[in-house]
């Protein structure tokens, strides 16, 4: 059977139609970006004490520790000791010690186990002994007062969160219990009066779910209630945590967040070790003399001595680019944000001691095996590499297809109308 020209054409034309519009959804699909991230703190987020002021704290810290005025590590001090080789490379210049004053620890060992030690005025009485690092002098290593400004503009837009839908906050006498159910992130508002109030906290929420606790008010003094524990579950047995206990593995902990945005101090009871990270960016923090936060620190000043230290449980929770601007679901799934950065506030309300112009003759790192240890700042393992691979959109594929679909027609076209000219023309 002849098959008239015009309509041949037509059928090539249909059949490239529909090839434009079979092309594999897994090369059209926009790639899509997350409405979270893991990285909210920034440079503070790396490490276990970060503080604007001055640090009086022995005789341990097992992750990293900045401090932006003086350290008084009276009485020994080691550092570092739990970080992993990622995390030392990730530190900027590998730096698990960084003291931007003076370092003064009154003949006691500080030691540094991983990483390097920067000190920007003078190391007193004893010098600094590193494991597998250097020394070296740098006042400047870390914009303290930058980096605080983020963290106080940051904690107080995470307040501004709306508390998840279907949590539950529930004072019993001395118990207080927080419940979520959400599976991505349970936001809490709990005023300081019901906190102080609370012999033992109970938390609830799904095993790797972030869980933020919003405290509101001028200061929090744990030894108010005497609160002796904290006791966590995702989802199982409520477990008392403690540094070899957690609920989930440490899951729950790991994603936990204290945020208080207001607070000029807050003390920890001594009785009771804290689980998850404390972010206080406008207080002075009273470790007290025994029991452990099992998390990270972000504070104006800090003091603690015995048991008092920082085990290293970094905080790992995904938290919103700009708290404040997502929408809870009904469900309690925050909608996407709108992934800006929210703006610095004004200068830190915490005094810091200027470093000190002069060094003593004692300000240089003992001699040891870290000496051998290579000079120069590796870039973060984590770290993109320059011009990386950009997300597939589909159109490579597509363009060709419709550039060659644009030269058939066009050839089918002077086919029509040459035959056209013939049938007159007979």
């Amino acid at each position: 059977m002849r098959i008239p020209a015009t309509a041949a054409i037509a059928a090539l034309g249909g059949a490239l139609v529909l090839g434009l519009t079979a092309v594999p959804a897994a090369q059209a699909a926009p790639a899509t970006s997350a409405d979270c991230t893991t990285d909210a703190f920034g440079i503070a987020g790396k490490y276990g004490e970060f503080v604007l002021g001055d640090d009086v704290h022995s005789p341990d810290a097992e992750g990293a520790v900045a401090v932006g005025g003086n350290a008084d590590f009276t009485g020994g001090f080691s550092v570092a000791n739990e970080l992993s080789a990622a995390e030392v490379d990730a530190l900027p210049g590998r730096a698990s010690l960084v003291v931007r004053g003076d370092l003064v620890n009154g003949g006691s060992a500080t030691v540094v186990m991983k990483g390097d030690a920067v000190v920007g005025g003078a190391v007193k009485d004893r010098k600094v002994e590193l494991h597998n690092g250097t020394f070296s002098r740098k006042a400047d290593l870390i914009d303290f007062e930058a980096e605080f400004a983020k963290l106080r503009s940051y904690s107080s837009a995470l307040a501004g969160e709306s508390a998840t839908s279907g949590t539950k906050v529930v004072l019993d006498g001395p118990k207080l219990t927080l419940e979520g159910s959400a599976g991505d992130r349970n936001v809490f508002s709990v005023p300081v009066e019901q906190l102080e109030k609370a012999k033992e906290v109970f938390i609830k929420v799904p095993a790797g779910a972030t869980t933020v606790v919003n405290v509101g008010g001028q200061g929090y003094d744990m030894a108010a209630a005497g609160t002796t524990g904290f006791f966590l579950s995702g989802g199982q047995d409520f477990v008392l945590d403690d540094k070899l206990q957690s609920a989930s593995e440490g899951k729950v902990r790991a994603k936990l967040l204290w945020n208080f945005p207001d607070a000029t101090k807050v003390v920890k009871n001594s009785q009771a070790a804290w689980p998850g990270s404390v972010l206080a960016p406008k207080a002075h923090f009273e470790l007290g003399t025994a029991a452990p936060v099992n998390g990270s620190v972000w504070v104006a000043s800090l003091h603690g001595s015995g048991g008092a230290e920082t085990h290293h449980f970094p905080f790992t929770g995904c938290l919103p680019e700009v708290p404040g601007t997502e929408t809870p679901s009904p469900g309690g799934t925050p909608s996407e944000g709108t992934g800006t950065t929210p703006p610095a506030t004004a200068t830190p309300s915490a005094s810091v001691t200027p470093p000190s112009e002069s060094a003593t003759p004692s300000d240089e790192p003992s001699e040891g095996p870290s000496e051998s240890a290579a000079p120069g700042t590796p870039a973060p393992s984590d770290s993109p590499a320059a011009g990386g691979d950009l997300a597939s959109t589909g159109s490579s594929g597509t363009i060709p297809i419709v550039i060659g679909g644009a030269a058939v027609l066009a050839a089918g076209a002077g086919l029509v109308v040459m035959a056209r000219r013939r049938k007159s023309q007979a």
